[in-house]
């Protein structure tokens, strides 16, 4: 028995996937229009390659990610954005400090506001990237453990 509430569900739920369709068959096209790989003609491989490349965007949390972890440390690919002065000379260093605080700080501060938003994008692009490699590593290996190559990744696992 299906009541008025479900079966408008349903047809919110099949309507949105029909958007949702179009707009995929409409993003598809413009890129093939451009030049994009051949592979994307067929609708399946674009659907498939488009599925795991949003789960990294949308889905993936910037501070899960396994590439980060397996790098010596966050700072080795971290943008670094606070503007540090220092000096090591002890006489010279205070009048160095002095003149690059009050003088050069504040004429070249309009640099450092406009490189900072290009850093943050930067920022983005990396997480989103890491995700994406990480989506795909993950995929592969769901793959060769499909295909019953799950004795050579053991052994790839036990080799480190």
């Amino acid at each position: 028995m299906s009541t008025p509430e479900a079966s408008g569900r349903a047809t919110v739920a099949r309507l949105m996937r029909e958007i949702e369709d179009e707009v995929r068959e409409q993003r598809r096209s413009r890129l093939i229009a451009r030049g994009a790989p051949d592979d994307y003609r067929d609708e399946a491989v674009f659907a498939v390659v488009e599925s795991v490349l949003r789960r990294a965007v949308e889905e993936r949390d910037g501070q899960a990610l396994l590439i980060p972890q397996l790098l010596d440390s966050d700072t080795d690919w971290e943008l670094r954005l606070p503007l540090e002065l220092k000096s090591h000379r002890r006489l010279t260093g205070p009048f160095i400090l002095f003149v690059k605080r009050r003088l050069l700080l504040p004429i070249m501060h309009w640099l450092y506001e406009y490189s900072l938003e290009n850093f943050r994008r930067q920022a983005r692009v990396n997480r989103i990237l890491f995700a994406s490699l990480e989506e795909l590593a993950i995929e592969h290996g769901k793959l060769r453990l499909r295909l019953g190559l799950e004795d050579d990744a053991e052994d790839h696992g036990s080799k480190s």
